[in-house]
């Protein structure tokens, strides 16, 4: 039996540093945070329009190493005692000043990132790993879709001025309070009210003309935000409109009932259930 020669060892994970240079509340349930500093020297994003990052927070009571660096304490510690990770999308990465402008969608009173950034100061500093993503706009394709919770709003808007100028695109950002509206020209904002999440996204994507006479290569689409109207949304575009995985970018960003340690810790079998589910007509 042969034995494949090792891979190239994998790329030890980056940490950057970036201080507070401002922090604003966008709308009711939008707060944005912009970081700053040599410590996001390293830093580069742009390739793509959902790069997103990982921020690291220290656990309250647990004594790490000074100056705090989460990567070496995810290396010297326990896995219980490892620094406590939020997920979230660029919003806006401006090489030039170095500055990196992060959305932060708030719950009320909970959310370890979301009560960060409304507490956030001029000054203080943000530890955090990335970028990731993999998705921008095909330039090739001449129609896009765009669709999402309040979640995906920041890779949305990120999204629409890298669509090719004549491409026909439609940007449905499900919003729970008509009051966290931007002005973000190319979206189409929809009221769920007191609806769940997806109730209002669903039947306007699933009642959208389907472009005629083109085939699959024409066609892009961008669903994220939470995890069970992502699944029939991409039931939808896989099943209904035999659009294939690699012209979309799907994803569940969080799931209701669970904290993001909860929802990626299950993310994996979701996604295999999904493919078990959705797939066979393919094979």
């Amino acid at each position: 039996m042969s034995v494949l020669p090792p891979g190239p060892p994998r790329p030890a994970p980056v940490s950057h540093t970036g201080r507070v240079v401002r922090a604003e509340r966008l709308t009711p349930n939008m707060h944005r945070v912009v970081l700053g500093g040599d410590g996001l020297a390293r830093f580069a994003a742009g390739e793509h329009t959902d790069h997103y990052v990982k921020l690291m927070f220290p656990r309250p009571g647990v004594d790490y190493p000074q100056p705090f660096d989460p990567v070496d304490a995810r290396a010297s510690m326990p896995r219980e005692l490892w620094p406590v990770t939020r997920t979230y999308t660029v919003r806006e990465w401006n090489p030039a000043t170095r500055e990196l402008t992060l959305d932060f969608v708030l719950h009320g009173d909970s959310g370890l990132a979301a009560q960060w950034a409304v507490n956030a100061r001029p000054g203080d500093e943000l530890h955090f790993g990335g970028p990731g993503g993999a998705y921008s706009p095909d330039p090739a394709a001449t129609w896009h879709l765009l669709a999402g919770d309040e979640s995906a709003l920041p890779a949305i808007a990120a999204a629409l001025p890298r669509v090719p100028a004549g491409a026909t695109c439609t940007a449905f950002v499900e919003l729970g309070n008509p009051q966290d509206r931007q002005d973000i020209p190319g979206i189409t904002w929809l009221d769920r009210g007191t609806g769940p999440i997806g109730s209002a996204l669903v039947p306007a994507v699933l009642a959208l003309p389907w472009p005629t006479g083109a085939g699959p290569e024409a066609v892009h689409a961008f669903v994220h935000g939470e995890a069970s109207f992502v699944k029939e949304l991409r039931r939808y575009l896989r099943i209904d409109r035999s659009l294939p995985r690699e012209r979309m970018s799907v994803s569940g960003y969080w799931r209701m009932g669970h904290d993001e340690d909860g929802w990626q810790a299950s993310k994996r079998a979701w996604n295999a259930q999904i493919e078990a589910e959705q797939e066979p007509a393919f094979s």
